[in-house]
């Protein structure tokens, strides 16, 4: 094997790899078969899509101790709804139904959809039938008690957080049963905050105990489309604990079994690309987790607490945090442990989060994420820059050699056995290691891919300019410049190489500027525009060694 063949492998590793994510994604694992319980013309503002906690789906009382499972039950019946409460804060803007005082509806008002539509925002939360995505919570009980279907009843229907001087929106949805327990939710919406705090007060006036305990969960559709992506990014469930940190609970994994596990403290979350939910318990509260499949690809992540005991006369209260927003890493440190391994690394991640460490730091130098992208390509060049060396070394005295092994080759014709023997005799004779491009070009790769991710996940970079046209590094370059450039950079950079003795590979190696070009056309700018500095960084180093080298052995003969 010889640093053609390495470089081949390198290259290829990487694009088979994000190939392999897609087909993943698309095509990895059977689909959950399908029962289309509603008919189409659903829209946003009368839903269609049931809620997931019925009383037989949310876990059995169990007096005294955690619920023990999620009893399975998929419902057909068509998501009720009422009167609409709207808030609106400086970042989010939310409608809340009073069927269930559930939230139907979050726009994330600071993060427009694209560009060009500024004043368009993120829909995070909506319960249109395509996209289902909702935050249900409610109370389970043997006696009466405000679940999904209870009607709320609400003092007034808007509520916005102002000019004002308000730090915060109190929003109070009341519920009274026939036997006289009343309940408040209460929805707290803070100044600046995607996290809204949510209070379940019971107050018992019946004559008997009450008992109960709070379920909070997500309901989401499963919207992938089937088509083929290349770029990959996880949609789905994620809870933690303590014992076993950031799991993911993937739709195939609740459609094959009901996630059931009492953890103490922890999270659930349903994810996606740059932003998501997740139902927070109070710290060291042990809560039952559970998962459901149901129709039309609908599943159900969320948690119930303990049970609650309330004597007559007296009341009390449940409380949770919803978080509902971008996966700002130092924001979701400070809400929960573990808030912040949404923003989902992979298996890099040791090396991922120091790059982009590094990388918001430079921001803060420069003011924008594209210089800051370059600078961080120049770092990751000099750190490498003695293994770098190394390689193009190596390559230089290949290149050096190329009149004799051509000279060999022509001497030994068709008969590769004697051919390699000599060239392995020539190796050893000028004391060059073909191996010795190979190491540097294997270390650098974690580092490559570990970048791609950090790219890929940082909502930082989201709609993020950098010069001219390029006013998206999340997205694909417009124009193809960059795309172009990066083959046009690899091009030079084969020419800069010895040719492959193999004819073969030679041809290969031609192809691959053309072959990798089309790919990078649709990978996000931020990502071409680090491979196009590497490469322009890469070709001015190897072309100096190239050209010290030629100029020492012109001198030498």
């Amino acid at each position: 094997m010889d640093n053609y063949r390495i470089l081949l492998f390198a290259a290829l590793s990487v694009v088979i790899l994000l190939l392999w994510q897609a087909w993943q994604q698309d095509f990895g694992a059977p689909q959950t078969p399908t029962v289309v319980a509603t008919g189409p013309g659903a829209t946003p503002a009368v839903p269609s899509a049931s809620p997931a906690a019925t009383t037989s789906t949310a876990p059995a009382l169990t007096p005294g101790a955690p619920a023990a499972t999620v009893a399975p039950a998929v419902q057909a019946a068509a998501l009720k709804s009422a009167q609409r409460v709207h808030v609106k804060t400086d970042v989010l803007d939310v409608y809340i139904d009073t069927i269930g005082g559930d939230l139907r509806q979050a726009d994330l008002l600071t993060y427009p959809v694209k560009v060009d539509k500024p004043n368009e925002p993120v829909r995070l939360l909506t319960d249109a039938q395509a996209d289902l995505f909702i935050a249900q919570s409610g109370l389970l009980s043997s006696r009466a008690a405000p679940d999904y279907q209870a009607q709320f009843s609400a003092e007034q229907t808007e509520y916005t957080l102002g000019a004002s001087g308000a730090s915060e929106i109190k929003v109070p949805l009341a519920w009274t049963g026939p036997d006289g327990v009343a309940v408040t939710k209460t929805y707290t919406f803070k100044r600046g905050s995607y996290v809204v705090d949510v209070e379940q007060a019971v107050n018992n006036a019946s004559t008997t105990e009450w008992k109960g305990r709070q379920y909070r969960q997500f309901q989401r559709r499963d919207s992938s489309d089937g088509g083929m992506s290349l770029i990959y990014t996880y949609t789905g469930g994620v809870i933690y604990s303590e014992a076993k940190k950031y799991e993911k609970i993937q739709f195939d994994d609740m459609a094959a079994e009901n996630l059931s596990r009492d953890i103490p403290g922890g999270w659930a979350a349903m994810i996606q690309h740059y932003f998501l939910g997740a139902w927070i318990p109070k710290a060291g509260e042990a809560n039952h987790y559970y998962s459901q499949a149901l129709d039309d690809k609908r599943y159900v992540l969320g948690m119930a607490s303990p049970e609650m005991v309330v004597a007559p006369g007296q009341s009390g209260s449940f409380s949770s945090r919803l978080f509902i927003g971008p996966k700002l890493q130092d924001t979701l440190e400070k809400v929960a442990p573990g808030l912040e391994l949404t923003v989902d690394y992979g298996m890099l991640t040791v090396i991922a989060k120091p790059l982009f460490w590094l990388l918001e730091w430079l921001h803060k130098m420069v003011g924008n994420w594209g210089w800051s992208i370059v600078l961080v390509t120049l770092m990751i060049k000099l750190v490498f820059f003695k293994l770098s060396e190394t390689s193009y070394r190596s390559m230089a005295n290949m290149r050096r050699l190329q009149p004799k092994m051509t000279a060999l080759k022509e001497r030994h014709g068709e008969d590769r056995q004697k051919f390699s023997q000599a060239m392995m005799e020539l190796y050893k004779k000028e004391k060059v290691n073909p191996m010795g491009g190979c190491l540097p070009i294997l270390v650098q790769i974690p580092v490559f891919i570990a970048l791609y991710w950090m790219l890929l996940e940082s909502v930082e970079l989201r709609q993020a300019p950098f010069i001219l046209w390029i006013q998206d590094l999340s997205t694909r370059d417009p124009f193809y410049v960059l795309p172009l450039l990066m083959g046009a950079t690899m091009f030079i950079q084969q020419k800069l190489n010895p040719p492959p003795p193999d004819p073969v590979m030679a041809k290969m190696m031609k192809f691959l500027p053309f072959i990798f070009t089309p790919f990078f056309a649709f990978f996000p700018a931020g990502l071409v525009l680090y491979w196009v500095v590497n490469n322009v960084l890469s070709i001015a180093q190897q072309w100096y060694i190239t050209r010290r080298i030629e100029q020492q052995s012109a001198k030498a003969a």
